[in-house]
């Protein structure tokens, strides 16, 4: 039994690395308050970042850049992502540019946030995914408030490797180092500051 569960893990990694599986990750943050009266004023300065993307850029220098644009491809400098708002993603080294697009956003009284996949470069004329991750992936950036607890996750369903072509395009080995990369190392450094930094 532990041989044949060896072997699918590796038969896994294997369809993974050729975009022929997806993974699912998440990663969470959370902290604790001592009442509601705490809590509260807490959830609010949460939400507040979570919809404030362009700074996000500014929490590490060791983390990606993220600048919000509109459905059309261009910067939007203030306020909160809307549904076909777009994001820019800069990973720090020389890597391409990652768009994805936002397809939900979530406001409500004790929970905020929003999901993102991968999308065209809306400056091309092609219609082909600008990321690491095909179009059947998403990601979810959320705060929530329950009794005194305040979490924040970052969650990323059906992440599968972009390196089929012809989406893929030129970007198919590149992809697959960042995606690699991501799944082994990055994504914790990522996400866990993020997050981190969403509680603050």
């Amino acid at each position: 039994m532990k041989t044949s569960n060896i072997g699918d893990a590796f038969q896994h990694g294997i369809d993974l690395l050729k975009g022929d599986d997806s993974v699912d990750k998440t990663f969470c943050s959370q902290k604790n308050y001592p009442g509601h009266q705490t809590a509260r004023p807490a959830f609010a300065r949460a939400r507040e970042k979570v919809f404030d993307v362009n700074r996000w850029s500014d929490v590490s220098s060791l983390t990606a850049g993220f600048i919000l644009h509109d459905a059309a491809g261009q910067p939007k400098p203030t306020g909160p992502p809307t549904v076909g708002d777009l994001i820019r993603l800069e990973l720090p080294g020389p890597t391409p540019v990652n768009w994805v697009k936002v397809i939900q956003v979530v406001d409500a009284e004790t929970k905020a946030g929003f999901t993102a996949r991968p999308c065209a470069d809306p400056h091309k004329n092609e219609n082909r995914t600008e990321h690491f991750f095909t179009d059947e992936s998403t990601s979810t950036f959320r705060v929530e408030w329950v009794g005194n607890t305040l979490t924040a996750c970052q969650i990323g369903k059906n992440e599968r490797i972009n390196n089929q072509n012809p989406e893929a395009g030129g970007r198919a080995v590149v992809n697959t180092v960042i995606a690699t990369t991501g799944w082994l190392l990055y994504q914790k450094i990522q996400w866990k500051t993020l997050m981190d930094y969403l509680l603050e």
